[in-house]
């Protein structure tokens, strides 16, 4: 790894090749197997989630259920992801675990500058939402009014497809620059009493320094999720401790 110039707070970030992903995923995963209750105890919440999402979407008349539990995951991530951020520190220093404390931590999270990133993430989340009424109103406003919960032969029309395409990328530029924002301020901030706002732009410099292997950590993240997801959010239970304490790993080797 390559020194990067030093930036605010004194914090120097290094670059990142395709080494430390793979470091990073084995000590994740080493931290996984030997603390695996506490990766279901974090996982829990989003595959509970995931479910409640799951049967609004498919009740008639229920997917207003949906606005809340979709609102609540952008306000309890940073805070989750600090947990499995916790147990692979005290691993890392060869600390007891103890649930008490590593919990009582994420407790204390909530005066500190967590709370000011999961409103960053919470912003996203609602600016998202209103891009996607705006793209749905260009391509499909003038198309005949259908229940796109029941039918979906409206996105199979030239005007649904590009909805769908010009959504995708938009869709993707946003959870770039948020996965810019936040893949290494959230440990950061976790660890070390700075504000959020070098956090974030500490995480910026991570990604600009090493752009192609990092984005390509995006990916892979977001590759993981969807297969989760797809096992009926079974997968979850691996998927989210394995890049959470991976993602850990990887800002121990990234920030100086």
């Amino acid at each position: 790894m390559e020194d990067v110039v030093a930036g605010p707070a004194r914090v120097t970030v290094m670059q990142a090749d395709l080494s430390d992903l793979r470091a990073a995923l084995a000590a994740g995963w080493a931290d996984f197997l030997a603390a695996p209750t506490y990766g279901a105890f974090f996982s829990v919440v989003y595959v509970l989630g995931g479910w409640g999402i799951l049967a609004a979407l498919t009740a008639h008349g229920q997917i207003w259920w949906t606005i809340p539990a979709m609102a609540g995951f952008p306000i309890l991530g940073p805070f989750i992801a600090c947990g499995f951020y916790e147990v692979s520190r005290r691993l890392e220093l060869g600390e007891k675990l103890v649930a008490r404390e590593v919990v009582g931590m994420i407790w204390r999270q909530k005066d500190r500058q967590i709370p000011s990133m999961a409103a960053v993430v919470v912003v996203f989340f609602l600016f998202w939402n209103f891009l996607s009424h705006i793209v749905f109103a260009l391509f499909l406003g003038t198309a005949t009014l259908t229940n796109v919960s029941s039918s979906m032969a409206i996105f199979a029309t030239p005007a649904g497809l590009g909805m769908l395409a010009f959504g995708t990328v938009l869709g993707a530029a946003i959870a770039v620059l948020l996965f810019s924002l936040t893949v290494v301020s959230l440990p950061l901030l976790m660890e070390r009493e700075v504000d959020f706002i070098t956090a974030m732009l500490t995480s910026l410099r991570c990604v600009t320094a090493s752009p192609v292997v990092m984005l390509g950590w995006g990916g892979l993240i977001g590759l993981g999720l969807i297969l989760g997801m797809l096992t009926g959010f079974l997968g979850l239970f691996i998927v989210l401790p394995l890049f959470g304490h991976a993602s850990w790993h990887l800002y121990r080797r990234l920030v100086v």
